[in-house]
C-alpha cells in the first residue's frame, strides 16, 4: 500500500527500522531504476584481482540501494535455488570464479545440466563431472562419497594441521536427489532416506566438513521437500534464493526466520528479476532489524567466464581434470601418477597422494608418502626435495614411462 501511494512498484520501496523508537526508514528508487543493468562484475574489469578464501569477499553484486554487495565463503556451506532460467548457475558460478583466483582452493564439481555451463573448470577442478544421466549422479555421488573420505583423513590428523579449502560442488543437484538409480546393493543413490548414498554423503559434510575446510556447495531448481530435503537445506550456512512461485518454496529455499523476517523470493518477478538474489547468510553485510538482503547480481557471460578461468590457471600448477570416476580394478600406477602431475613440472608428493585418491579412492585413498617412493623408486623416478619440500618431477616420471613402455616390461596392473 506504502509503495502504490509512492507510485512506486513494491520492489522500488526498501523499509528499515532503526532502533530509535517510533521511526522508520524509508529508501525509495526513482521509477525503473532497479530494472536497469548494473553494470560488469569487478572480475571482468580487473585483470589483477584475486580471490582470498579466508579474508576476502566476492564481488557478488549491489543490494537495492545501489551499494556493493561483497560475500564471504569462508567456512560456510552454500545452497542457492530458484525457478529454472532465472540465472542461478551464473550467480553460483561467479563466486566459484572468484575463488578460483585463490590459488590454495581446490574443486570437485558435479553439473548435473551438462550444458558447458561449467567447461571453463577443466584445469582448474580435480574432478569436472558434466551430464544429467543416471551414470552421471552415481559418478557425482561417488566424488561426493570421496570427498567425505578426505574429511574424514582430515579430522583424523594431528591437531593444529592446516588444510587447503576443497569446494565440494555441485550443480542442479535435484537431479542427484530424484535418482532412481541402486548400487549393487539396493542401495539408492538418489532419495532422502539414511540409505540414500548422495543424501548420507551431503549431510556428513555438513556435519564436520566446516572444520577442515571441506565445502558443501549445492544449485538446485523449483524446490520440493522431495528433491531437496529439509536435513539439507538446513545444513548450509549461505542460502540464498532467486526467484521463486510459492511462499512455501521461500521457506524452503531461505528458511523460516529468514521468511518470517520479510525475506520474500516468491515476489520477484520472473525474468524481469533475472539475476536477483535473496540472501539469509552471516557472510554478507544485511541491515540491522533484517533477517536478508536482496542481491542483484553481477552477469558474467559465459564467455568472459572462460577468461576469468584462464587467468586462475596461470596462478596454479597445471591440474589434470578428471571428467569420470574411474570403477574398474586393475590400475598402472605410474601413468595414473603422471596424470596425477598435469602440466606442472613438480608437484608435492602430499599433492600427489591427494590427486591420485581423487582418481580411485579404492586404488590410492589409502595410500603413503611410502607407497608413493616405492613405485617411483622402482622406476627411476624417485622423489627429492626442492625449497623444504619433497616433491614429484614431472619429467622423471615422463621419461620413466617411455622406458617402461619402450622395453615391455611392465603389465597394466603392476
Amino acid at each position: 500500500k506504502l509503495a502504490e501511494n509512492l507510485s512506486r512498484h513494491e520492489h522500488e520501496v526498501f523499509i528499515t527500522i532503526p532502533t530509535a523508537a517510533r521511526t522508520v526508514r524509508l529508501w525509495v528508487a526513482d521509477s525503473g531504476a532497479l530494472d536497469e543493468p548494473i553494470g560488469p562484475s569487478p572480475l571482468v574489469t580487473d585483470e589483477t584481482l584475486t580471490g582470498d578464501y579466508a579474508k576476502g569477499r566476492a564481488p557478488w553484486g549491489q543490494d537495492l540501494r545501489g551499494d556493493a554487495a561483497a560475500i564471504s565463503l569462508y567456512q560456510r556451506h552454500l545452497l542457492i535455488t530458484g525457478l529454472s532460467n532465472q540465472g542461478k548457475t551464473a550467480a553460483l558460478r561467479a563466486l566459484a570464479l572468484w575463488l578460483a583466483l585463490d590459488r590454495s582452493v581446490q574443486f570437485l564439481m558435479g553439473d548435473l545440466k551438462g550444458a558447458g555451463d561449467w567447461a571453463m573448470f577443466d584445469g582448474l577442478a580435480t574432478v569436472l563431472i558434466q551430464g544429467p544421466t543416471d551414470e552421471h549422479v552415481i559418478e557425482v555421488t561417488e566424488m561426493v562419497e570421496g570427498a567425505v573420505d578426505e574429511m574424514n583423513r582430515r579430522l583424523q590428523a594431528p591437531p593444529g594441521t592446516q588444510f587447503p579449502p576443497l569446494i565440494v560442488l555441485v550443480d542442479e543437484a535435484q537431479v542427484a536427489f530424484m535418482c532412481p538409480a541402486v548400487d549393487d546393493e539396493k542401495r539408492p543413490y538418489g532419495g532422502s532416506k539414511a540409505k540414500s548414498r548422495y543424501f548420507t554423503a551431503v549431510r556428513k559434510i555438513h556435519n564436520q566438513g566446516r572444520a577442515v575446510n571441506v565445502l558443501m556447495w549445492q544449485g538446485t531448481q523449483d524446490p520440493t521437500d522431495q528433491n531437496l530435503p529439509k536435513l539439507v537445506r538446513e545444513g548450509a550456512h549461505t542460502r540464498a534464493s532467486l526467484a521463486l512461485g510459492t511462499e512455501s518454496q521461500a521457506r524452503m529455499a531461505l528458511g523460516d526466520k529468514a521468511v518470517d523476517g520479510g525475506a520474500a523470493p516468491n515476489l520477484l518477478r520472473p525474468g524481469l528479476d533475472k539475476g536477483t538474489v535473496v540472501v539469509a547468510s552471516d557472510g554478507i553485510e544485511i541491515p540491522a532489524g533484517q533477517a536478508s538482503i536482496t542481491v542483484r547480481t553481477h552477469y558474467i557471460s559465459t564467455d568472459d567466464a572462460h577468461v576469468i578461468a584462464d587467468r586462475a590457471k596461470a596462478l596454479r600448477d597445471g591440474v589434470t581434470t578428471l571428467h569420470a570416476i574411474e570403477r574398474d580394478e586393475e590400475r598402472n600406477p605410474l601413468a595414473d601418477i603422471a596424470a596425477a602431475l598435469g602440466d606442472a613440472a613438480r608437484v608435492p608428493t602430499t599433492d600427489v597422494l591427494k590427486r591420485l585418491a581423487a582418481l580411485n579412492e579404492d586404488a590410492y585413498g589409502t595410500w603413503t608418502n611410502g607407497d608413493l617412493k616405492r613405485v617411483l623408486d622402482a622406476h627411476g623416478a624417485e622423489p627429492y626435495k626442492s625449497d623444504g619440500r619433497m616433491v614429484v618431477a614431472r619429467d622423471r616420471v615422463l621419461r620413466a614411462l617411455a622406458n617402461r613402455d619402450g622395453d615391455g616390461s611392465a603389465s597394466a596392473s603392476e
